[in-house]
């Protein structure tokens, strides 16, 4: 009888990294190998995020074979390149539920395993998180390794330097690998750079190393501002003696590199050689996005998240049909609104196809500008292209819009400027889970004095609202609308001006009066109605704006309702709900308010459908709190 072979032999004897410290160090290459096939395999039926994992095989198999994790520790920048990391690290039989609801989280979480050493959904965290676990293990005297794992389009962000001038003046033994798979890399200048990296990295050079600097610091030579001052004298006279300046040496770090990273056992020696030393060092590794999957290499912006894909032919599977997604329909008419408006600017950091910008980057190229993952620089460069002068729309996911608080308030909203902030991604996002959730912009935003919040009905909605937004003294004006679809075919309707602060009322009724704001108020159509089968009178509001709110409908409101259930895609505390219970409790009016929106937890990762459902906002529960009316 044949025996049925297994396509991935050695990957499968691999339920934890110590398993993987058992094989022998010949075999890497072959488990490498399985690894990414398996990642393939997986991600062509259930979609993630793709090339910047199999970009990171190779350094995530050396990782867990040199060091002890999870006692050593390893905290990843994002999460998207840490697949590897999860399915080495126990989780290999349950990656088919990655991003699904109740399966395994889509990014790094100390929550789900013990080899997360910390969270990982936003960029650029990584060095200062891990340096604070590094000097934490050096006061309490533990042994253990820290490792900072972070990509370039992370080195973009603020937070990172931020973290390596730290590393600078810190008491600290932190290894950081920049995982370079876009930076274009010099050359290595013949056998002498090549030897130079194989000294710095060598045990006899670093015994040597050690002797002579225990030596000095015992009879008083050598302190930590000395050392300091040494490391900087070192890293100066290899500039000089080699003609190369390093940014990360200047910063009192020992650097290594560049080196191939997609050379196993290269990456081994070399972690093993620096494993033990002591103070920060930068190791720069060189790797290539999508490596092994040739699509993925020639496009990795496409394959960053592509969806289903065929193994066989490398077509994406792409649906068909429908309503376009609201960011299309938001790149095209900033399109339109530049070609009459020339004061007309988009910004957006490190996401330009997937809030649609790239729709103007192709049209006004000179009038587009990607600032890499750095959004409170977004928010502040915004500002001063509009004090210049110009009318610029900044576009940032809802959830990275948090880490530009500051700048709003400071560099914009203190200062009145004519600025469009459109926040893609509100709200319940989906398989990207809690860390990509749009939450909390209704609640952040709701106490920044003089700014325009507001969020549309449908695509129509938007693009009017695009249009108000660049009128004479409009000030700072934000939109928000959500991920994905939706509702309309024929979006291109005229681009006219919305009240300011004004409502509409979608359907007249006199028991009880539904408020929504944004595209859930579409979806309530249908509780509408079938309130109305069932004998209650719904009046249903499209508030429009959440700052300022319309008192108008109010007013009447809380003059001839005495229920009221408010709808919002965001936190119950702090948004539409809040403010509705404001204003009634200021003005005297008394009906109960059943406020409806994301609950105070973190909600997990699944559909939006299914996330809708648990959290009280789908058609069903809103027909549910709407026949609350009976018991009265």
């Amino acid at each position: 009888m044949e025996t049925k072979t297994s396509k991935y032999p050695l990957l499968e004897s691999v339920d934890s990294p110590a398993d993987l410290r058992k094989l022998p160090e010949s075999s890497l290459p072959q488990l490498c190998k399985e690894l990414r096939g398996f990642i393939i395999d997986s991600l062509a039926n259930n979609p993630g995020h793709f090339a910047s994992s199999l970009g990171s095989v190779e350094l995530t198999v050396a990782l867990h074979y040199v060091y002890a994790t999870p006692e050593d520790k390893i905290v990843w920048d994002v999460g998207h390149q840490a697949y590897g990391h999860k399915i080495l690290t126990g989780r290999r039989d349950r990656f088919h539920t990655n991003r699904k609801f109740g399966g395994i989280k889509p990014f790094p979480s100390p929550v789900e395993s013990e080899y997360d050493s910390f969270v990982a959904g936003h960029a650029s965290n990584s060095i200062s998180a891990a340096l604070g676990l590094s000097v934490s293990a050096k006061l309490e005297g533990r042994k253990e390794n820290v490792i900072a794992v972070i990509g370039d389009g992370s080195m973009s962000g603020g937070l990172a330097y931020e973290g390596l001038n730290n590393l600078a003046n810190t008491s600290n033994n932190l290894l950081v690998i920049l995982n370079d798979n876009n930076m274009s890399i010099d050359k290595s200048v013949g056998g002498m750079s090549q030897l130079l990296i194989s000294m710095h990295s060598s045990r006899a050079y670093n015994k040597l190393r050690y002797y002579i600097a225990r030596g000095l610091r015992k009879i008083g030579i050598l302190n930590e501002q000395r050392a300091n001052a040494l490391i900087r004298f070192n890293n100066g006279l290899k500039a000089m003696l080699f003609r190369q300046q390093n940014f990360f040496e200047g910063m009192c770090a020992r650097y290594f590199g560049p080196i191939d990273g997609h050379d196993v056992l290269e990456l081994v020696r070399m972690l093993r050689s620096i494993k033990d030393m002591s103070g920060p060092r930068m190791l720069h590794i060189h790797t290539v996005k999508g490596k092994g999957w040739e699509p993925a290499e020639k496009n990795a912006t496409v394959w960053h998240q592509p969806g289903i894909f065929d193994i066989e032919t490398g077509e994406r599977i792409v649906a068909e049909g429908g309503s376009p997604r609201f960011q299309d329909v938001f790149g095209e008419t900033l399109v339109e609104l530049a070609k009459a408006d020339k004061r007309i600017v988009g910004i957006t950091p490190a996401m330009p196809s997937g809030c649609s910008m790239n729709k103007l980057m192709q049209v006004f190229p000179n009038r587009f500008f990607d600032v890499g993952i750095a959004e409170g620089h977004a928010v502040t460069f915004s500002a001063g292209l509009a004090k210049g002068g110009m009318m610029p729309f900044c576009n940032i996911y809802s959830s990275f819009m948090q880490r530009g608080y500051d700048n709003l308030i400071h560099d914009v909203a203190l200062q009145k400027l004519n600025f469009v902030l459109c926040l893609d991604r509100a709200g319940l996002v989906g398989e990207d889970g809690p860390t990509h959730h749009g939450s909390f912009d209704l609640a952040y935003l709701r106490p920044v004095p003089d700014i325009t919040i507001s969020s549309p009905y449908d695509e129509c909605e938007l693009r009017r609202l695009m249009f108000t937004a660049t009128q004479p003294d409009m000030g700072t004006f934000v939109i928000r609308y959500p991920r994905g679809k939706g509702s309309l075919m024929d979006w291109r309707c005229p681009l006219e001006t919305v009240e300011v602060g004004k409502g509409r009322c979608m359907h007249e009724g006199k028991d009880v009066a539904l408020l929504t704001l944004g595209p859930l108020g579409k979806v309530m159509e249908a509780a509408v109605a079938e309130a109305e089968k069932q004998g209650i009178s719904v009046a249903h509001y499209d508030m429009r704006f959440l700052k300022p709110l319309d008192e108008d409908i109010l007013k009447k409101v809380g003059e001839n309702f005495k229920y009221v259930v408010t709808l919002e895609d965001g936190t119950i505390k702090g948004g539409l709900g809040s403010a509705v219970v404001e204003y009634m409790t200021a003005n005297g009016y008394t009906p109960k308010v059943k406020v409806l929106g994301i609950p105070d937890n973190f909600v997990e990762h699944g559909t939006p459908d299914e996330l809708y459902r648990i959290c009280g906002m789908d058609k069903e529960s809103v027909l549910e709190a709407i026949l609350k009316y009976k018991e009265l």
